[in-house]
């Protein structure tokens, strides 16, 4: 009821995490993978990678390998690790070109660069102490 709310003024998180619970049928909410998915388009349309990456996922348990792809290229160009992986497995059963996968580890590195920065590496570090 709360994320309901929450995703109804906005909130991108909320989004995903309904889109989590339809699809999946958890939290006290009815299986329905359509509502599951469209939660993840709105959050993904604002951006969350999360849900870019679990659209891809449903659209290869649906077996649209090249929707899947592209859902999975974005999110990797974002720096999700976990679609830039899955593009490489896709490229070994022969599901993906190596050309998308290099797209996509190109899009991965430039994403983890952006997100480097000194104080975000002190931060790490202190946090490991």
């Amino acid at each position: 009821e709360l994320l309901t709310e929450a995703a109804e003024l906005g909130s991108t998180r909320a989004h995903f995490k309904l889109g989590h619970a339809y699809y999946r049928g958890v939290l006290g909410v009815a299986q329905d993978k359509v509502k599951g998915i469209h939660c993840w388009e709105v959050a993904a349309m604002q951006g969350d990678v999360g849900s870019r990456h679990f659209l891809g996922l449903a659209e290869l348990e649906n077996l649209n390998f090249d929707r899947a792809v592209r859902h999975l290229l974005i999110s990797a160009k974002k720096g999700s690790k976990e679609s830039l992986d899955r593009i490489k497995n896709l490229l070994t059963k022969g599901l993906a070109t190596k050309a998308q996968y290099l797209e996509g580890l190109e899009g991965y590195q430039d994403a983890v660069e952006e997100m480097k920065s000194p104080d975000r590496d002190e931060i790490v570090t202190l946090m490991k102490k």
